[in-house]
């Protein structure tokens, strides 16, 4: 595939210019959506959410004074069901009442990176999976810039990394590549999106929460090939059949990826490790005699962890698909690390990984945190009290943390809320003597196979001068051990 090429038959709907859209969700994917169906739609915009909060009215105002109709506290299900096209926010459940009453009516309905991708005039790469989704789309987009092959990164990234997929469609000029992170829900409400390569990290059960099982949650991944045209390419995870099998038969080029070369011999192309080398099997045309590209040591690569490995060689085998030569890929990988107190790894040692997410100073930036992350989790929780409900972390505390640390300010009310929601299903300790306890005791409850993460729902300023100051404490007493 050469630099740029757009796709074709993505869903791109000049069309719909002259629709009225309607908007269901005030999140920030439901706020970029509304934006740009003002910017770029052309029809009337109107925006619906049950809450009433400080932030979610702020936002409705802002949309207001753009020139959109912005209801809060209610939906207005009549009105919806009469626009051109409805966008429904990913963390609206299905069985909510307004799609409910929208199923009933026959109204269809579409994801914000659905709506978003018929504006986009590059190419798309959209990476999904259960884990690993956000490194690798990140690496990706980093390792397209270092070929000098212009891309935007965005979609589900969370925690501040990029915006919404709608924001992008805004750039200008465009890039030639758009690189989404997709979750499941997100893709559940597609219908037209066609990525010219998409990539399965990972699959694994997930989000039992929202669905019925294990193969319903599968089966909104697999509609990332939907779509699917021969000139695709799928980049998928060759250690894990469950993404081997998901893509099914639909039609495109096959790109594996593993740790072990004797997993994926049969892909061409491919990448895996040989000899500490990230390794590339390439060109991917029939007829043609293989050659290996080795690009970078595996030991040289920033972000740890065996599973980051897998990532990168995801990453690496997409760019290489999308234009970029091995040379630009080996630096990229070498060059890239995580930003600084989002989702940072500090450090990892006996077994044991320091996770930096101190930029995480709401409830939802921490949940999105906790659930990003596939090991068992000692999660520090506090700092200045901002007045949120902390009840929704319970959730994702309950499936992925071993035990939650409490500090600060905040550290009462945290205890009371989350003890009220989890139980006996999750120790709670509360820290009274300030930070440095609060990761001294993590340290000593940590065990090999954890992550302690810093992800605190909390504001810094009890204590630190802003998050940064906060992160780099945190980091410091990693390294001083037990």
């Amino acid at each position: 595939m050469s630099d740029g090429q757009v796709g074709e038959d993505r869903g791109n709907d000049r069309t719909a210019g002259s629709e009225a859209v309607a908007i269901v969700g005030l999140g920030a994917s439901g706020l970029a959506a509304a934006r740009l169906a003002l910017v770029r739609g052309g029809g009337s915009v109107y925006v619906s959410d049950l809450k009433t909060d400080a932030q979610t009215d702020a936002r409705a105002a802002d949309l207001r004074e753009l020139g959109a109709r912005v209801e809060l506290g209610a939906h207005d299900v009549a009105r919806i069901a009469q626009a051109g096209v409805v966008v429904v926010s990913p963390g609206i459940p299905p069985d909510a009442p307004v799609l409910r009453q929208l199923r009933s009516r026959d109204v269809r309905w579409i994801s914000e990176p659905e709506y978003a991708c018929r504006f986009y005039q590059g190419s798309l790469i959209a990476v999904t999976g259960t884990n690993g989704k956000t490194t690798t789309a990140a690496l990706a987009a980093h390792l397209l810039e270092a070929a000098e092959i212009s891309a935007a990164l965005g979609g589900n990234v969370g925690v501040g990394l990029a915006p919404a997929a709608s924001e992008l469609a805004l750039m200008h000029p465009p890039p030639q590549w758009y690189v989404l992170e997709m979750s499941s829900f997100q893709l559940a409400d597609t219908q037209r999106m066609a990525p010219d390569i998409g990539v399965v990290t990972t699959l694994a059960p997930d989000h039992l929460d929202r669905y019925p099982d294990v193969e319903h949650y599968y089966r909104d991944k697999a509609r990332l090939f939907q779509n699917a045209r021969p000139r695709d390419h799928w980049v998928l995870n060759g250690e894990v059949d469950a993404v081997r099998a998901l893509p099914g038969d639909a039609p495109g080029t096959r790109c594996l990826f593993a740790h072990d070369p004797g997993q994926v011999e049969e892909a061409l192309p491919s990448a895996f490790v040989r000899e500490g080398m990230l390794t590339l099997r390439w060109p991917a045309d029939a007829g043609q005699e293989p050659t290996e590209e080795r690009l970078a040591a595996s030991a040289r690569l920033r972000v740890l962890g065996r599973h980051n490995v897998l990532n990168a060689l995801a990453a690496a085998l997409t760019a290489r698909v999308a234009g970029a030569s091995p040379q630009a890929i080996s630096d990229g990988l070498e060059s890239f690390q995580p930003l600084p107190h989002r989702m940072q790894p500090v450090l990892d040692r006996a077994g044991v990984l320091w996770v930096d997410d101190s930029k995480a100073t709401n409830v939802d930036a921490a949940r999105s945190a906790v659930e990003s992350l596939d090991r068992s989790l000692v999660v520090i929780l506090g700092g200045r009290d901002k007045g949120e409900d902390f009840r929704p972390l319970a959730r994702a505390l309950r499936s992925r943390a071993r035990l939650a640390i409490l500090y600060g300010e905040a550290g009462g009310r945290l205890e009371r809320e989350l003890t009220d929601e989890l139980g006996p299903d999750l120790p709670v300790v509360r820290v009274h003597s300030g930070f440095d306890a609060a990761v001294e005791r993590a340290a000593s409850e940590a065990r090999a196979g954890d992550v302690v993460l810093l992800s605190p729902a909390c504001s810094s300023f009890d204590l630190f001068s802003d998050y940064r100051e906060r992160g780099r404490r945190f980091a410091e007493l990693a390294g001083r051990g037990p």
